[in-house]
Parts: structure tokens; C-alpha cells; sequence
């Protein structure tokens, strides 16, 4: 028998990133469990977590780069498939310029350092404008909104769950995702000490979701309508003299235009359209006013409507009236041992953040944080003219399924001259690839997460280590961006990756801004790293808690973290204030009336009057799916059958249909040529608010060529084919996947 071995990571699945303890024997998994010395999750772990066995041993994972041959994949050697996208790509550059190449990264690329730190090597060496991402399907109005009130993209106020009284979650399940934007695993247990020591939880969704059923209270109200719920509130706080900004006064300005524009929006006026009553409106503002510590929590249910950055900033703004930002027990910010650019440079002041830099081609909308609305790629590929997308590459991204109008878009990926996908699976949205290159298991890969320590609810830090060495030729995914970066360069598919990452690390050095002689130095001390961890050794040691290369003995570095990380990491702390040293605005000072942002609340006020649609439908989410490719490991999948419609009792009487019947949903649309539609089987609910019914995302399993053999048993109906492409946020590009009128009727 061989012997057990223990093995502790970071789980790679959601935003809780929670630790494990795994268990082999051989190349086997024995086990995994929660690693109970954890500073970040202390033995907690999801279903999820027990998937990455099924997962590492999925048949259908792709262990060899395909190249399609004639309409069909097969598979070739990773030397073939560079040398068919050197042979492919470069004449369609040449003849076409770098706009013509689009790029498209998904959400599995948080959690991959390799992806996350090596892609803009890919996006700068193409020089496209064309580059989209998976956040305009979900965090964009957040990010968005943060920036130009803080000044940068990744500085979120996060709830100080531990020490506050009074929680309030809007249009999140935290209980489900364990935090979002806000990483916060066993968020149960902690919302279970919160009412233990006297503190309340009120959640406010329109479906009475897993989180509602653990809390004080709960309100319904209308999909689309929280931008009116949190004018609402604010204009409670002013009208009450209910405004108190605590120990961040001196650093906030913009209050007199604030109490401006919100004035229009009474709780009587707001009332109906939320569906909540205006006395119901000004308790919940009042509650956070006069709660000692309260902070106020909202997440994808304000993001993904046509008013995401407009709820995101009141969100803050709420924050911010009633003294809870930068305050104990409120809304903090995390100080990230590495990769934090609130962190960097002179603190408390800087370039703040911009938009608009450049447009897309069709529809003219603007650049955000680098990137294009997702919600355009399909009109990009089908219009002609100068710039139109011939080719593209995805990276860990499967839109087709997870963006608006997948259909349309499937039909425009068939258009394209050249595409390559990096991608563990052959799925809806790889299967239009002409090459294929997988990256490794995730316990075959080195792990450290760059994004997450910067939404964690606790300071820590943590790595981990491969369990099992990666098959023989086996790329890693940042090899992998090297080599492609290299042939759009001219450089040749031959070139070697070990000696691309050296050339571009004293390119990345030479940018820290260091004295001269200091880089030699840099480059010496890390000469033993390869790829994202000699980035990450630099990046803990010039962090805020580092070593600095040996003036702070005590202070972090790569090796550090890493022998602590069997012992469940390094922690750091509990968060604590940072204003005004976190802010990065050209002022210097929390930015709480941004121009664009006072310009949109305009089109909310205009749209107070609107009727409000008969019935809307929203997603959800589930504790055992995250995304689309999670639906093909069997411990997840197994069960109830998840991809159901949930209905009122009373919609279903109104529409004649009854559990488990199956309904035909329509778009509302006044032209024939956008009608789209889909069938759902019907579970009814009472946990449903009249008039909204829910669908969950990342389903739609039965399209030909893709190879998900376990989620094309229940293949389950795509919401997002109902969607339409055009309907997004106007500031952040945010697509709208949430309260679209339909039409609902047996099928």
C-alpha cells in the first residue's frame, strides 16, 4: 500500500476560498475536508470542494490540446497546435490589423494566478480594443462605482461581520455564496453569532432566498428597483436630519449635490415601484442611522439591472450618511498582503479611475476598467467594416451559455475566420474553437489567490502548493500565454517559455520604479521562481507587510507563506480603518456626488412613473453550482433536479400552470426578429414574489459537439438565451439579467 499523504489548499471554486485538507494515496484522493486551522475559513467547506476530485478525475476534462479537422476535434501535440495558430492567426493580423482579434476571459481566471497575472501580456501583445470579460455579466456596476468614489476598482467596502449589530443584505445570498465581492466563508455560522450577541440580519430580495430564511426579517420587493429603495433611504436620512459621517467627515465632499439629486425621490413616490411601503422604506433607514455599527450589503441583484452602478453608489452612500464607513463593526477595506493597488504609491491620493477611453464599433458603448460590454461581442463578429472580429481567443470563458442572447452569439462564433479557446472542456462555447489548449488540473497548479485577500473579510495570507505533478508536456496556463503573446509578436511558436518569462520579468521590475542598482538584486533573490511566483515573491515582499527584501526581517515573503500554509496560513488581522491613506481619487477625499453618476439619476427619476411589467424574471443561484462547468461532476450534480422555474402560487393559478408542468417563457419584444423563448419546469413556491419568477444561470446543456457528458443528462434551459443583448447599464456596460418583462404559458 502506498502511504497516505495530507495535503492542504485553498479551494479554487468560489469566491470563499475556503482552505482543504486533502488526502492521497498514490495519485488517488482519499478525502477532503475542511482544513480546521484555517485563518480564512476555519474548517468550513461547500459541497463544492468535494467536487475537485470528480473533477481532476472527469474523463471529459481535456488532457491534450484538439485542433479541428474537418468540422471535428482531435486531438494534437501542444508543438501542432502552436504551429496551427502561428499558421491561422498572423495572416488575418496582417491583412486585418490587431482589431481584429477579440478577446474574451472568464470567471474561472480569478481563481488561477497564472491566468489572472499573465493575460494582459496576451491583451498588450495583440493591442486589440476588443478584450471582454465575465465582469460585465456581474461585478462591473460594483467596481465601477468604487473606483470613483475611492479611486480604485478593487477598493470595496466590505461588511465588518463579526463586530456589527445590524447587517443588511439587498439583492445578495450570502448564505449560498458565501459572500460575493466579499469573501466571507461560513457565512451561516457567522450570521448565526451576529443574532446570537443580539445583532439583527434583515435581508431584502425578491425571493425569499436560503439567506431570508435565516434572518429577522424579510422584504420583497420589484427586480429593478433598488436604485428607488436606496434613493429613498438617502432622502429619509436628509429629510430626518438622520446624516451623521462619523470619523470619515473631513474626508467626504460632494454632500450639498447629493441632497440635490436624491431630493425627487420620497419614500411615497418611490414606494410603489419598489412595492414596498414608504413607512417600511424609512424604518430601514432609520435602523441604520441610529444602530451603533450597521453596514448595508447588496450584490448581484443590484448589479445586473439597467441601474447597477446607480444602486452600487447609493449602497455607499448609505454607508457613508450614517457613519458606518470606515467604521468598526460598518464597512472596511481589506489591506491585501499583495497585488493591492490601494496599498501602493503615495497613499491617500492619485489618478482616481476613467472611462471611456475608447468605444465599440456597432453600438458605440464605452470602455470600462480596460474592457468592452460582453453583451457587444456578438455584433462586433457580425458587422462588417473596419475592426469587425474575424478571430478571437477565450480564456476560461464560456459566453455562449452565460451572456445574453447565447444563440445569437453561437451563430457569430460560426463566422469567425480563426478562433482558439484555453479551456479545460470541450463546451457550448470551445466547440466553435479550431484549436483547443487545456490547462492543468487545479491540484496539478501552484495556487495563490490575487483578487480575493482584497474582498476577504479578514487580512491574511495563504498559498498552496501542486498535489500531484502535472502529466509529462503538460503547459501551465501562464506558459501557455507566453507562447501565444510570443507568436503574435513575431516571435515564432518556438520559442521557449522559460526564457519569455525571464525577459518579461526584468520588463516588469525595470516598471517597480526601483534605484537602478536595486534590480540586479531583485532578479537574483528570486532567480530560483518561475513564472506568477516570482511576480508574487516580489509582490509580498514590496507589499504592506513585507520584507523588503531584508530590511523587515520579520516581514512576509513567498517562502514564508508558504511554510505557513500548512499550518492554515498567515493571519494578518481583523480589518481595520484605512481612510484616508486607502483613497486613491485625485481629491484625496471620498468622492460621494460623481459627476456621471448624479447625470444617471436623472434617467432613474424619469423612470419613476413607468408602469411595471406583469411578470419579470430573475436568476438565483445554488450552493452546488457556480458556473456552467460545474454541472459535470457528478457529486454536484446529483440530487433534485436544480434548473426549475420557481412560481407563485399565485402566478401559477393566474397563468393555468402547476408543479412540475412544463411553461414556455417569451421575451417581450415589439420585433418578431428578436423573439426568443425556452421551456422550464415549474416548481411552485411561495418563497417567489408575485409577479417574479426565478431561473438559475448556466444551464443549456444540449447543444451538439460539446462534451459534458454528466450535465447533458439534465441539461436544464438557458435563461440568458431569453436575454436581450442590447439592454445593459449604461455607465458600467453591465448586461441586465434581471427583472426582464416575459410572457409565461404551458407548454
Amino acid at each position: 500500500m502506498t502511504d497516505t499523504t495530507t495535503h492542504h489548499r485553498i479551494c479554487p471554486l468560489c469566491e470563499a476560498c475556503c482552505g482543504l485538507e486533502i488526502k492521497v494515496q498514490g495519485t488517488q484522493i482519499i478525502s477532503i475536508r475542511g482544513h480546521e486551522a484555517d485563518v480564512l475559513s476555519r474548517g468550513y467547506i461547500c459541497p463544492k470542494a468535494v467536487s475537485l476530485k470528480d473533477l481532476h478525475e472527469d474523463p471529459d476534462r481535456l488532457r491534450t490540446p484538439l485542433i479541428k479537422r474537418n468540422g471535428v476535434h482531435v486531438p494534437a501535440t501542444w508543438d501542432e497546435a502552436f504551429a496551427e495558430i502561428e499558421k491561422r492567426l498572423l495572416p488575418i493580423i496582417a491583412q486585418h490589423g490587431k482589431n481584429s482579434v477579440g478577446v474574451t476571459v472568464g470567471n474561472p481566471s480569478a481563481h488561477k494566478i497564472g491566468l489572472l497575472t499573465y493575460f494582459g501580456k496576451l491583451a498588450r501583445a495583440l493591442g486589440t480594443k476588443n478584450v471582454f470579460s465575465a465582469s460585465t455579466l456581474d461585478q462591473m456596476p460594483k467596481q465601477l462605482a468604487s473606483g470613483l468614489m475611492f479611486g480604485h476598482w478593487l477598493s470595496i467596502a466590505l461588511p465588518d461581520i463579526e463586530r456589527t449589530d445590524l447587517l443588511i443584505v439587498l439583492g445578495a445570498n450570502p448564505l449560498v455564496s458565501n459572500g460575493s465581492m466579499w469573501t466571507v466563508p461560513d457565512f451561516r455560522g457567522k450570521a448565526k453569532a451576529l443574532r446570537a450577541r443580539g445583532g439583527e440580519l434583515i435581508v431584502i430580495d425578491p425571493r425569499r432566498t436560503e439567506t431570508a430564511a435565516v434572518a429577522d426579517a424579510h422584504h420583497f420587493i420589484r427586480p429593478n428597483s433598488d436604485v428607488f429603495l436606496l434613493a429613498a433611504m438617502v432622502h429619509t436620512l436628509f429629510a430626518e436630519n438622520l446624516v451623521k459621517l462619523g470619523g470619515v467627515a473631513e474626508w467626504v465632499q460632494g454632500m450639498d449635490e447629493l441632497r440635490h439629486a436624491i431630493a425627487p425621490f420620497t419614500p411615497e413616490v418611490c414606494a410603489t415601484r419598489c412595492q414596498m411601503d414608504a413607512e417600511t422604506i424609512r424604518s430601514l433607514a432609520r435602523k441604520m442611522a441610529n444602530t451603533p455599527r450597521a453596514a448595508l450589503y447588496a450584490r448581484i441583484g443590484t448589479c445586473t439591472q439597467e441601474y447597477g452602478t446607480l444602486a452600487s453608489w447609493l449602497v455607499d452612500v448609505i454607508n457613508t450618511l450614517t457613519g458606518h464607513l470606515d467604521q468598526e463593526g460598518g464597512m472596511l477595506f481589506a489591506k491585501s498582503a499583495a497585488f493591492a493597488s490601494n496599498t501602493l504609491g503615495k497613499p491617500g491620493i492619485g489618478k482616481g479611475v476613467s472611462t471611456g477611453r475608447h468605444h465599440s464599433r456597432v453600438s458605440q458603448a464605452p470602455e470600462v476598467y480596460g474592457e468592452l460590454p460582453i453583451s457587444c461581442l456578438a455584433e462586433e463578429i457580425e458587422t462588417p467594416g473596419e475592426g469587425q472580429i474575424r478571430a478571437m481567443f477565450t480564456v476560461a470563458s464560456n459566453p455562449v451559455l452565460s451572456s445574453p442572447d447565447g444563440p445569437r452569439l453561437s451563430q457569430a462564433l460560426d463566422k469567425l475566420d480563426f478562433m482558439v479557446s484555453m479551456d479545460i472542456y470541450l463546451n457550448e462555447t470551445t466547440r466553435h474553437a479550431d484549436v483547443i489548449l487545456p490547462g492543468p488540473s487545479p491540484l496539478e497548479d501552484f495556487h495563490y489567490d490575487v483578487a480575493f485577500p482584497q474582498l476577504s473579510w479578514r487580512n491574511h495570507a495563504r498559498g498552496s502548493e501542486p498535489v500531484f505533478s502535472p502529466a509529462t508536456g503538460q503547459f501551465a496556463e501562464w506558459q501557455t500565454i507566453l507562447k501565444l503573446a510570443a507568436i503574435v509578436k513575431g516571435q515564432g511558436a518556438q520559442a521557449d517559455a522559460d526564457a519569455l518569462d525571464d525577459a518579461a520579468f526584468e520588463q516588469d521590475i525595470a516598471r517597480l520604479g526601483l534605484p537602478a542598482a536595486a534590480v540586479p538584486a531583485v532578479i537574483a533573490a528570486t532567480a530560483t521562481l518561475r513564472g506568477p511566483q516570482r511576480a508574487l515573491d516580489v509582490a509580498l515582499r514590496f507589499g504592506p507587510y513585507g520584507d523588503q527584501f531584508g530590511k523587515k526581517p520579520d516581514g512576509l515573503n513567498l517562502a514564508k507563506v508558504l511554510q505557513a500554509s500548512n499550518d492554515g496560513g498567515i493571519d494578518l488581522g481583523e480589518l481595520k480603518q484605512r481612510i484616508p491613506e486607502v483613497l486613491r481619487t485625485p481629491s484625496g477625499k471620498v468622492e460621494l456626488s460623481p459627476h456621471s453618476l448624479l447625470q444617471d439619476l436623472k434617467r432613474a427619476e424619469a423612470d419613476l412613473q413607468s408602469a411595471k411589467p406583469e411578470l419579470v424574471i430573475i436568476g438565483r443561484r445554488d450552493v452546488r453550482s457556480n458556473n456552467s462547468w460545474m454541472h459535470n461532476l457528478p457529486v454536484l450534480a446529483k440530487g433534485p433536479f436544480r434548473c426549475t422555474l420557481l412560481v407563485s402560487s399565485q402566478d401559477a393559478s393566474k397563468h393555468g400552470v402547476t408543479d412540475g408542468s412544463t411553461v414556455t417563457l417569451n421575451n417581450i419584444t415589439q420585433n418578431e426578429n428578436e423573439q426568443r423563448s425556452i421551456q422550464a419546469v415549474v416548481h411552485i413556491s411561495e418563497d417567489m414574489m408575485p409577479g417574479v419568477v426565478s431561473l438559475p444561470h448556466g444551464w443549456g446543456h444540449d447543444l451538439p459537439n460539446s462534451k459534458l457528458s454528466v450535465a447533458a443528462e439534465r441539461p436544464g434551459a438557458n435563461l440568458n438565451a431569453l436575454l436581450d443583448m442590447k439592454l445593459r447599464d449604461p455607465l458600467s456596460g453591465n448586461s441586465v439579467l434581471g427583472g426582464v418583462p416575459v410572457t409565461m404559458s404551458l407548454a
